[in-house]
C-alpha cells in the first residue's frame, strides 16, 4: 500500500481523536456552566454541590493535559511523515473542520 494513503489514515484518526478531544473539553466547560446556573437558580449554598465542581475541575484539567499530548502527537507525526517523504498536506483537515461548523462560524456565516 502507498505511503501516502497509510499516512491519509492515520491523519484521519489523528483529525477526529483531537475533535473528540475538544469536543469533550467543551462539553465539560458548559456542563460547570450548567451547575453553576442550576445552583443559583434553585438558591443554592456554595457547599452544596462543591465536591462535584471540584472532581469536575480535576476532569477539565485532564482533558486539558490530553489536549496538549494530542498537539505532541501531531507534531510528532507530522515529523514522521516528513521523514517517510511526504510533504504534501493531507488535505482534509480544513473540509474535517469546515464539515462540522462551530457557533463562532455560523455567526460570521450568518
Amino acid at each position: 500500500m502507498e505511503k501516502v494513503f497509510v499516512a491519509q489514515g492515520v491523519a484521519k484518526k489523528l483529525f477526529a481523536t483531537e475533535h473528540a478531544v475538544d469536543g469533550a473539553l467543551a462539553e465539560a466547560a458548559e456542563l460547570m456552566s450548567e451547575m453553576l446556573r442550576a445552583k443559583k437558580d434553585v438558591n443554592l449554598s456554595s457547599v452544596v454541590g462543591d465536591e462535584a465542581a471540584s472532581k469536575l475541575v480535576d476532569a477539565i484539567k485532564a482533558l486539558g493535559e490530553a489536549r496538549t499530548a494530542m498537539v505532541a502527537v501531531h507534531n510528532e507525526l507530522n515529523d514522521v511523515k516528513l521523514r517517510l517523504g511526504i510533504r504534501t498536506k493531507m488535505g482534509f483537515e480544513d473540509k474535517t473542520l469546515l464539515a462540522q461548523p462551530t457557533e463562532t462560524t455560523l455567526r460570521e456565516v450568518g
